[in-house]
């Protein structure tokens, strides 16, 4: 299966750099309006199956022109919500919340999944929610599928599952709004990154520094 992971357009939020990730979250910007419209013509090469979103109402705006465009239904599912700040909810991202919200982000993608963000879920329930859509999208047989998610989740997913992204790769490169990550594979075979915001993705071990890793959160 071909799975094209899309972060949603910017939102007010984003511009205030704050951590929101409670449902249903705000709406877009104009910019974000102007993003989630371009999406349809950016993705045009994609022969896309099946479209999801998660249950944040920016997820679900960005992929509205694309579901026009295509014909399609977009499928609603929680498991493609952002991270919990859990107890940092709302609070600068720009801070030590932020660094500390993504330092655990990342620890879940390098194996420590046991850890819980404070007032929030566990690396194991994150990608258990996650895990669990893109299963239900393998399971139904279409060859390309788009899911229309978050900053931090996809960095962490891709991380944890792709065999050819390392935690350094992802906390180096930022996914900026509606940029896509393309990846191929299938939950029992695994996953392989192809282009991370229509770059090639290099080989694990060769993300280089890590960077600044609060960029692309929410």
């Amino acid at each position: 299966m071909r799975l094209l992971l899309v972060r949603h357009g910017q939102t007010p939020t984003n511009v205030d750099y704050l951590l929101d990730t409670g449902v249903p979250g705000p709406g877009l910007t104009d910019l974000g309006r102007r993003q989630a419209a371009a999406l349809p013509q950016a993705l045009a090469g994609e022969d896309i199956a099946a479209l999801y979103a998660s249950t944040l109402v920016r997820t679900q705006l960005t992929a509205a022109p694309l579901a026009a465009a295509r014909g399609l239904e977009v499928l609603v599912r929680d498991g493609l919500r952002e991270v919990s700040a859990g107890d940092m909810e709302m609070l600068p991202g720009l801070s030590e919340a932020g660094e500390r919200y993504m330092r655990t982000v990342f620890a879940w993608a390098d194996g420590d999944t046991d850890l819980r963000m404070p007032g929030g879920e566990t690396g194991t329930e994150f990608l258990a929610r996650y895990d669990a859509v893109v299963a239900e999208a393998a399971a139904s047989g279409a060859g390309t599928v788009a899911m229309v998610s978050h900053g931090a989740a996809i960095r962490a997913w891709a991380a944890a599952r792709a065999h050819n992204v390392d935690v350094p790769f992802a906390a180096a490169h930022r996914l900026e709004n509606t940029g896509v990550v393309v990846l191929e594979g299938t939950p029992a075979d695994g996953w392989k990154a192809l282009t991370w915001a229509g770059a090639t993705v290099v080989p694990a071990g060769e993300g280089g520094p890590t960077g600044r890793a609060l960029d692309g959160t929410a």
